[in-house]
C-alpha cells in the first residue's frame, strides 16, 4: 500500500501512534479478507470487512499527505 510513500509511512509509524495503528489495523483486515474469501465466508461479512479497510486507507492517505505537506 502506497509503495512510493515508503520512507514517510516508516517515518509516521515510528512517531505517530495513531498512524501506526491504522495502518496495523489496514493490514491485519487484508489478511482476514483473504481468509474470509478462501473460506467462503458470507459475502456480506467480506464487504464489510472492506469497507473498513477502504476507510481506514483513506486515513492512512490523509495523514500521509498531512505530513508530505507540513515538511
Amino acid at each position: 500500500m502506497f509503495h512510493e510513500h515508503r520512507d514517510i509511512i516508516t517515518k509516521l509509524k515510528q512517531e505517530n501512534a495513531r498512524f501506526h495503528k491504522i495502518f496495523d489495523r489496514h493490514n491485519e483486515l487484508d489478511e482476514e479478507i483473504i481468509e474470509l474469501e478462501k473460506n467462503f465466508a458470507e459475502q456480506a461479512e467480506i464487504e464489510k470487512k472492506k469497507k473498513e479497510k477502504l476507510k481506514l486507507k483513506d486515513e492512512v492517505y490523509s495523514l500521509i499527505m498531512e505530513y508530505k505537506n507540513s515538511q
